[in-house]
């Protein structure tokens, strides 16, 4: 009697832990955590949660375990995000443009991340998240993130996204520059994105700022780069040049950061206008200047397909 009742007890202990093994292997699978960040921040924006794959326990051998932490944060999407928020403290509308480090527990870089978040108004906070992207798969397991570098510019004068085309039909960009031996070359980026033809003439139209978004004094501004350095090619005569549509064109701000006696110049933001009148655009070249107070511009010249400055005259 005994014997008949232990055989289907022990059947069903045997199938409730088949059955839980195979719940706990789905949650593994899946499984992710959300911690709080303790981030001071910087200029009002600060990394509020990081999100990385939990690790997988693993009872048994069986293949059934072999999902690993390592494993789940490669390929194409690791599963690792940082969520933040963005504070305008400021009185007027501003675009800022954040990057976001993912570190090791080492504090080492493993992946930067930049986004842009849109026209946050003054006492406004914004949120959101971002992800660390692909991982290689000899990538050191994330467990931290901050802030990285933050540039903001007003909302209104904020360069337009890749891709996107203002209403003036015109987009103006400034690339990441170029730095040799301490000489400073950023290039201008003029896009007709617009369905009529777009025609600009000499130097684009600067005004430098300071990080209030002040006027700087006390800076030469110098047609052409030639009162600078050589070593950035001739200069091109300045003409007017004309854009149908889909066509671009590119100038350039050449400087040096040279420091003697005296107290060293930063410039944050220029404020570019591709030609009088047009609306203005605020770029964060972060000019250097040292102690030479000179900066020099280079014209406008129509664009090759790859967005460099095409040979012969425009």
């Amino acid at each position: 009697m005994r014997t008949r009742t232990a055989a289907p007890a022990a059947l069903a202990a045997t199938l409730l832990l088949l059955a839980a093994c195979g719940t706990e292997r789905t949650e593994t699978a899946s499984s992710s955590s959300a911690a709080p960040v303790d981030d001071p921040g910087r200029d009002g924006v600060r990394v509020i949660s990081l999100t990385v794959p939990s690790p997988s326990a693993s009872p048994s051998p069986s293949r059934n375990y072999s999902v690993s932490a390592d494993r789940l944060a490669t390929g194409a999407d690791s599963g690792v995000s940082a969520g933040y928020e963005v504070t305008n403290e400021s009185a007027e509308a501003l675009t800022y443009s954040v990057v976001l480090t993912f570190a090791s527990e080492d504090g080492g870089a493993v992946a930067n991340q930049e986004v842009t978040v849109r026209d946050v108004g003054p006492g406004k906070t914004v949120r959101g998240t971002v992800h660390a992207g692909e991982l290689p798969p000899s990538a050191p397991r994330i467990t931290r993130a901050r802030v990285l570098k933050v540039t903001k510019v007003p909302a209104g004068e904020a360069p337009a996204d890749p891709g996107a085309c203002p209403a003036s039909g015109v987009r103006v960009s400034a690339d990441r520059g170029d730095a040799a031996m301490g000489l400073r070359v950023v290039g201008l980026h003029l896009d007709n994105c617009g369905t009529r033809d777009y025609t600009v003439k000499g130097y684009p139209q600067l005004e430098l700022l300071d990080e209030n978004f002040r006027p700087v004094n006390g800076v030469d501004v110098l047609d052409g780069s030639g009162g600078i350095t050589t070593g950035a090619g001739p200069d091109e005569a300045p003409g007017t040049v004309a854009l149908a549509p889909g066509e671009s064109a590119t100038a350039a701000l050449v400087w040096r950061n040279t420091t003697e006696p005296g107290t060293p110049v930063n410039v944050p933001h220029v404020r570019v206008r591709a030609r009088a009148g047009a609306d203005p655009v605020t770029v964060t070249p972060e000019l250097d200047l040292g102690t030479t107070g000179k900066l020099g511009v280079r014209p406008w010249k129509k664009a090759d397909s790859q967005g460099r400055p095409a040979a012969g005259p425009s």
